[in-house]
């Protein structure tokens, strides 16, 4: 499938002469692929997951977000592919647009794909999401170590639903998800209020 092919659907739910969101353009992907969590204050407040394979970022919305706890189990529902780009962006989704409200960056950074198969191979990370389990180490500001991504539900009659866990037994050395309203962005280190009032019209 093709860059163009994989980021229809972003397309055709945002009007660009609106929102500054980025349309994807094919961008050079570096060496360690990218993740980035996102939090995004629209209708409901979630968390935005996103990791990149291939040319783009897949992407899940977390309602109480990662957690570095093992003991949290995160639902993560899948959305629309989005472009590289998207990794950056931060600022107010025009009121009326899909997604409309403010976005922060909460953190980024690289990820290291772990997924084996049975014979303790590493198998293709886009193959690994496929078969509904994969798993990853993170190395952001805020969030370290290794995830999983588990689907529990999906099929042509049911919508997919996936569970994102930090790996481990007991408590880690992480944290729970912070107050998403005192949460502070990892690039500009503004919350979203901050963000929200400075009108940076995404």
């Amino acid at each position: 499938m093709g860059e163009k092919d994989q980021l229809r659907e972003y397309r055709g739910k945002r009007d660009f002469g609106r929102t500054r969101e980025p349309e994807g353009r094919p961008a050079a992907a570096g060496e360690e692929p990218r993740f980035v969590v996102q939090i995004h204050d629209a209708s409901t407040l979630h968390f935005d997951f996103r990791l990149q394979v291939d040319d783009v970022l897949r992407s899940w919305s977390v309602p109480k977000g990662p957690s570095g706890d093992p003991k949290d189990k995160r639902l993560a529902m899948p959305t629309e592919d989005h472009p590289l780009e998207y990794e950056d962006f931060e600022g107010v989704i025009p009121k009326g647009e899909y997604g409309g409200g403010t976005v922060i960056v909460w953190d980024s950074g690289t990820y290291e794909p772990l997924s084996h198969d049975r014979r303790g191979r590493q198998v293709d990370f886009g193959e690994s999401l496929e078969h509904g389990h994969a798993t990853f180490r993170l190395h952001g500001s805020k969030l370290h170590g290794e995830f999983a991504l588990t689907r529990i539900r999906g099929g042509q009659d049911d919508r997919e639903a996936w569970l994102l866990v930090k790996a481990g037994k007991g408590r880690g050395h992480g944290h729970g998800t912070p107050d998403p309203y005192r949460a502070r962005s990892v690039r500009t280190g503004r919350t979203l209020a901050q963000v929200a009032a400075d009108g940076d019209e995404g």
